[in-house]
């Protein structure tokens, strides 16, 4: 019996075992048990099949991905492959990240498979000894490592596979020389020599065709949706298969290394709510992260069932939708903030003092809080009526973002005569109805509180001009986001804007802080008539920015005609019969070719100001060969008409102390003029996530990425920027 069985085995092994042929002899050591293997129990002339290098990992031990991160090497694997066959590249299931100390990995542990196809040629089928010398496949790895000794358990390149069978008639060799990289507390590299021997003959799944099954779930798959990169290294996604309302977690991981610090955290924000499909993941770029290129890898992201899904990502270079930056109630509470702030601003005093002398003397008379709410009305409306123009200007193709409507000298100069009228009135040059804030025993009627209403829509219109902290983030979200969102962002600047006075609306007992009503209220109400006479003036000299000398002229003479009309107002307010409808029609006439002044009002815009001797016009390719130069370059984006713009000017970039260390430290000073909204200008905004003015923005000497200064400067703000401070 022991004879025949001898005999028996004799035999087998003489014919060869096919199932043995589908996997190599594998190199065994004590961290890994690594094999070559087949899908296929026989090669079929012209039909793919693939193979793979099967890794079995003991507990606790890893190797890595493609691009290993921070440290590691890549396997690689070299193919000996008989005449007329044909490789392709290794396909790589997703990498798990393993942090190894303060570095971050992308390794596989376990059970993984590296899988590829071969494709005979067809009418080709090579058998015995196959061509040496096919070139290393897969992505290029990132050096090769000198390996030295083989591993222990491991097998020498060129000597066969203890136990494959040997090549017979028609079957096909295939060899190959792999090395791999197993890592624990300790690195250790190991290589072996893999042979196979596959018989001719119709093909039909290996019994290991389940593993390139498993591997196949693993790979990811093309990515469904749109994404982009900007140049700060953010990662913008959007789709509608993106259901980012279950999306708990995302993170990346690149083709390349040194594209982004791998070890650096990557914050996830997604939309308000998951409602337009969209995600950002906050990569900190890496020593090879080049701005304005696209970026390559990996990307996984994790549901709420503990799903993940692995996609591979090709980011197109742009700039994300501001408003994927932070939760909606993020946005709001800054649109709030901004809108708070903007009381403390030049641009609107002239206003809010007008409006405080009503609300003195409706706190004289019991009426504070309806004034409050019609004042609060008043604002909201203008808030809405202007987040609807800027979204109907975006829908048209326009470039239009906050203070847009100051771009056109016919609204500044429209603007610059109804503050000059508004001060008349306070003057009492002539009077609207019972008095525009509101005065007396007046107060109780109607008028009072339409002039409260308007007094709001007025804030809001002179307001413009000045960007507030926390603004600049807030518009820019919010002209991103979907239209309704749009218009509540919007809302909240306006209850920031209105909060004080809408919280005399709400606490009536702090009216009680008011004094009695006399003739105080008159001479106030006459001496902020002076704050509108500046604003006014000060919109003359935008428009000698926008439209040059004649822009001048046309509005001063129209200031003239105005004047004119509103004594006239004022003389038949205090005549009666033929003299008064007489003067009503001489200020009609007036007011008339004041607006045929208006309308011919226009011109080209004039250089950047104010004037600096050191300051370069801005344009992208000067800011690029600055950079190319490797020079420190700090960028100012303003405009004529922006108050915050000429104040952060005056007190901070035009200090001495900012000047000299410029000079000292060869820092290039560009300045671009957005008066008339010039399109390279507002294209430089939008990549930095704005969409008004002022904007600061610091490039350091061969940074990759540059640093956004706040909108409100100081002197130690520039300084410490720069590294002078």
């Amino acid at each position: 019996m022991p004879r025949l069985l001898i005999i028996a085995l004799a035999l087998l092994t003489s014919l060869g075992t096919p199932a043995l042929a589908l996997e190599s002899a594998p190199a065994v050591s004590a961290r890994a048990t690594v094999s070559l293997v087949t899908d296929t129990d026989a090669v079929t002339s012209g039909t793919p099949f693939r193979i793979g290098l099967r890794f079995r990992l003991a507990p606790g031990w890893h190797t890595y991905w493609r691009n290993p991160g921070d440290a590691g090497l890549a396997p690689e694997l070299d193919l000996a492959l008989p005449k007329g066959m044909v490789a392709g590249p290794l396909a790589w299931p997703a990498p798990q990240r393993v942090t190894e100390g303060p570095l971050m990995t992308y390794a596989y542990t376990g059970e993984v498979l590296l899988p590829l196809t071969i494709t005979p040629a067809l009418g080709t089928l090579a058998a015995g000894t196959p061509t040496l010398g096919t070139p290393t496949l897969g992505t290029p790895t990132l050096g090769t490592p000198t390996l030295g000794s083989p591993a222990s358990g491991a097998l020498a390149p060129g000597t066969p596979a203890p136990g494959a069978p040997a090549p017979r008639d028609g079957a096909t060799t295939i060899a190959a020389d792999a090395r791999w990289l197993v890592c624990n507390n300790i690195c250790v590299p190991e290589q072996a020599h893999f042979t196979l021997v596959l018989p001719a003959g119709r093909a039909a799944p290996s019994p290991q065709a389940l593993l390139f099954a498993a591997a196949d779930r693993r790979i990811p798959r093309p990515s469904p949706w749109a994404a982009q990169i900007a140049p700060d290294g953010t990662l913008w996604l959007r789709g509608t298969e993106l259901n980012t309302a279950t999306v708990t977690d995302a993170w990346f991981i690149p083709s390349t290394a040194g594209t982004i610090e791998d070890a650096a955290p990557q914050r996830l924000s997604t939309d308000s709510g998951g409602l337009t499909g969209g995600l950002t993941l906050a990569l900190k770029p890496g020593p090879a992260f080049k701005p304005g290129a696209g970026l390559d890898g990996v990307l996984a992201v994790l549901d709420r069932s503990g799903q993940e899904t692995d996609v591979t990502l090709s980011a197109t270079p742009g700039t994300p939708p501001p408003e994927l930056a932070m939760p909606l109630a993020q946005v709001l509470g800054f649109a709030f903030l901004g809108g708070l702030i903007l009381n403390l601003m030049p641009c609107v005093f002239p206003v809010l003092a007008m409006k405080a002398l009503g609300l003195a003397a409706g706190a004289a008379q019991g009426r504070m809080r309806g004034h409050a709410v019609s004042y609060t009305a008043g604002v909201l409306l203008a808030f809405a009526a202007l987040g609807g123009a800027l979204l109907a200007a975006r829908a048209a193709g326009t470039a239009a973002g906050w203070g847009f409507q100051f771009a056109s000298p016919v609204f500044v100069a429209a603007m610059a005569w109804l503050l000059f009228a508004v001060g008349l009135n306070l003057s009492g040059v002539f009077e609207i109805g019972s008095r525009l804030a509101g005065a007396g025993q007046h107060l109780a009627a109607r008028g009072g509180h339409s002039g409260s209403f308007f007094t709001g829509l007025l804030a809001v219109l002179v307001a413009t001009p000045c960007t507030a902290p926390f603004m600049g983030v807030a518009i820019a979200a919010a002209l991103a986001a979907p239209p309704a969102e749009t218009i509540l962002v919007f809302l909240a600047m306006g209850l920031g804007l209105a909060a004080p006075y809408a919280l005399f609306a709400a606490v009536p007992a702090l009216g009680r802080l008011a004094p009695p009503p006399g003739r105080w209220m008159d001479r106030l109400r006459q001496g902020l008539a002076f704050p509108m006479y500046g604003a006014s003036a000060w919109l003359v000299w935008v428009i000698s920015q926008e439209a040059g000398p004649a822009g001048v002229l046309g509005t001063v003479a129209g200031l003239v005609l105005l004047g004119f009309a509103a004594w006239m107002v004022g003389v038949a307010q205090q005549e009666a019969g033929r003299t008064r409808r007489l003067a009503q029609s001489v200020a009609a006439a007036a007011l008339l070719l004041a607006l045929a002044v208006l309308s011919g009002i226009d011109g080209t815009p004039s250089a950047a100001s104010p004037a600096e001797a050191d300051a370069e016009a801005y344009s992208a390719t000067r800011l690029a060969a600055l950079r190319a130069e490797g020079r420190p370059v700090f960028v100012n984006m303003t405009a004529a008409w922006c108050v915050t713009c000429l104040v952060n000017e005056r007190v901070a970039i035009a200090s001495a102390p900012v000047r000299d260390a410029f000079a000292a430290r060869h820092v290039a000073y560009l300045k671009g003029d957005w008066t008339r909204q010039d399109g390279a200008i507002t294209a430089f905004l939008r990549e930095h996530g704005r969409d008004g003015v002022p904007l600061y923005v610091y490039f350091p000497p061969g940074a990759q990425s540059p640093e956004v200064l706040p909108q409100i400067l100081t002197e130690q703000t520039v300084l410490r920027a720069i590294g002078a401070g």
